[in-house]
């Protein structure tokens, strides 16, 4: 094992930012977007041999350069990056990595969540955490199912929605009262993931309260497996396709296997014709959903009043965060439920308006 320092690589350090820019270039790496800690080995001329990084609870962006592989230094940079973890409080970690890495980890206690074969293997340190996750799910589902009683069939049409609702608008509604009419259980999945502008406390409140009306809904906290297209990482795909695919693939690994475990036969997704990401996203779930026995089905959007402020459009939560932007509160009357219009109009919300409007771009592609 190398005796090379570790050292944290601080963002104002160019010098060996550039280092690490290069090293991760060679090896075929691009450096994430989202990161909060960077790590550096140097060795004795102070060049900088391997690195890696953290973002929340993933470790991220690591390399060895080539000169120096079969040293032992990947070990000691997870090893690090671990320990620092631990010491903020993360104990449930994860990773994303090459198919052909995915042994490596495995080796330093690191279990495989989902593969997408030739691209990318999701991974924690966890040996049971995701059958632990689905084992709270039915725990979940159980309990709902009990408190309503005989009013739910023995062998309920079950279907699902995946919601980040950022914030929760009259088109979110819709698509949740269009489950709902047409199931006899819907489960409703909350991203549960803090990369939004309105925090996850907010954007859970303001769904429930907006469908408090529906009584065949069950509602589940995402938690860490069903992960953002903000946070799902780039650095070793070869281009933005190639990211938004991969962060699709995988997401529907995660969420068949939850499928099987609710017994859910159809998932409900908004269509969102102006959106690249989400129209990637959708022609892939409409693809692989149905191998996995679940159908897919795309509910057109719900658009505004041709007479209100947004002309008819489509409703759409990037509209809504430009209208609190601006702070055109009466063109939101049309957009969203009572529920979220009066959140925004407390005091409560004004952090969050204040975050909104610090942001250059509040609209999302």
């Amino acid at each position: 094992m190398s005796e090379y320092g570790i050292s944290q690589i601080y963002p104002t350090d160019r010098y060996s930012n550039d280092q690490i820019d290069k090293l991760l270039l060679a090896e075929g790496i691009r450096r994430d977007g989202n990161l909060d800690y960077t790590c550096g080995m140097y060795d004795d001329d102070m060049n900088i041999i391997a690195t890696g990084s953290c973002f929340g609870n993933t470790l991220r962006c690591m390399a060895v350069s080539s000169a120096h592989q079969g040293e032992g230094l990947m070990n000691a940079i997870v090893s690090h990056l671990i320990s620092y973890q631990y010491s903020r409080g993360n104990m449930h970690l994860f990773l994303y990595t090459k198919c052909d890495s995915a042994k490596f980890f495995g080796d330093l206690g690191f279990h495989e969540i989902v593969r997408i074969e030739g691209r990318i293997v999701f991974m924690e340190n966890r040996r049971t955490g995701f059958a632990d996750y689905l084992d709270g799910l039915k725990r979940e589902t159980d309990k709902a199912l009990a408190s309503k009683g005989a009013s739910t069939p023995a062998a309920p049409r079950t279907a699902a929605l995946v919601m980040n609702a950022n914030p929760f608008t009259n088109g979110h509604l819709y698509l949740v009262e269009k489950a709902c009419a047409e199931n006899d259980l819907v489960h409703l999945f909350m991203v549960s993931e803090d990369a939004s502008l309105v925090p996850f406390a907010v954007r859970k409140r303001l769904i429930m309260e907006g469908t408090a009306h529906l009584p065949n809904l069950i509602y589940h906290e995402s938690g860490p497996y069903v992960i953002s297209s903000a946070t799902f990482p780039s650095y070793f795909q070869k281009d933005e396709t190639a990211v938004i695919e991969s962060h699709a693939f995988l997401d529907l690994q995660v969420f068949a296997k939850i499928a099987a475990a609710l017994n859910i036969g159809v998932r409900y997704v908004g269509e969102e014709p102006t959106s690249l990401v989400t129209g990637i996203y959708n022609r892939i779930m409409q693809e692989e959903l149905p191998k996995a026995g679940v159908a897919c089905v795309v509910v057109p959007r719900k658009e505004a009043p041709a007479e209100s402020a947004s002309g008819g459009q489509a409703i759409s939560a990037s509209t809504v965060r430009q209208f609190l932007k601006e702070g055109r509160f009466d063109a939101l009357r049309d957009l969203v439920p009572d529920s979220t219009l009066r959140y925004f109009e407390s005091p409560e919300a004004a952090p969050v308006l204040a975050r909104i409007r610090s942001e250059e771009n509040v609209i999302h592609y």
